[in-house]
């Protein structure tokens, strides 16, 4: 059944996320959006002194991440080691962003989970949503996490709708997920593991593993 493919187990290996505590509660990952800000604020006590350094309320900064200056961190927030916070970065709370990922220039979150090596690096909008290892998006891709009727995202699987109740819900993008430029993830989107939308895209539902979106809708097999 294709909506077993939407489940938490089969998007993302945990072992590369410090959110594998709260993930491994979440049948599907979507379930963890709401509780992303209060499982920060639990986890960033804990964390190393001689390893994070507290900046802020409920921020916690790897003492290895690259903060370039002119940029916001509001929190909860943890960032990972090696990580590059660009200028112009704009984080708005609610942010676990992992090791050796990249959050560029112009780049915004919002109750996001950046597993580890993910990349934003460039005019990217990413909100109420979780992004798996090694995903990548390209230059001014986006998620569009509300609907413009403001009603309960749902999740489409071919003829079946999955209802989330949540009225704020971006994109759950799997493992090596790679999104072209100046792509939209419509709310409620879901890519699973290795695939690609391509450039210029406007997604919407879910996407299964293995496959290609074609920026005129058309999916097919990744060959």
């Amino acid at each position: 059944m294709e909506q077993n493919m939407l489940r938490t187990k089969e998007l993302y290996d945990l072992t590369h996320t410090a959110a594998a505590p709260l993930l491994e509660q979440a049948e599907y990952p979507w379930q963890a959006l709401p509780k992303i800000g209060d499982f920060i604020r639990a986890l960033g006590p804990t964390l190393s002194p001689e390893e994070y350094e507290q900046r802020g309320e409920d921020v916690w900064v790897h003492k290895t991440a690259k903060i370039y200056p002119n940029n916001f961190i509001a929190g909860p927030c943890i960032i990972g080691p090696g990580t590059e916070v660009r200028p112009g970065a704009f984080i708005r709370g609610n942010a676990l962003v992992g090791a050796n990922c990249v959050v560029g220039n112009s780049t915004e979150l919002k109750n996001v989970i950046l597993f580890d090596n993910v990349q934003v690096p460039h005019y990217n909008y990413v909100g109420d949503s979780i992004l798996g290892y090694k995903s990548h998006m390209g230059a001014g891709a986006v998620t569009s996490n509300v609907k413009q009727d403001k009603t309960p995202v749902t999740v489409q699987v071919g003829y079946l709708r999955v209802e989330t109740g949540l009225k704020k819900f971006g994109a759950m993008l799997g493992d090596n997920v790679e999104v072209g430029c100046n792509s939209v993830l419509n709310p409620g989107t879901v890519v699973g593991r290795g695939s690609r939308v391509y450039p210029l895209s406007m997604v919407r539902g879910f996407l299964p593993a293995g496959q290609i979106h074609k920026n005129n809708g058309e999916r097919v097999p990744l060959r």
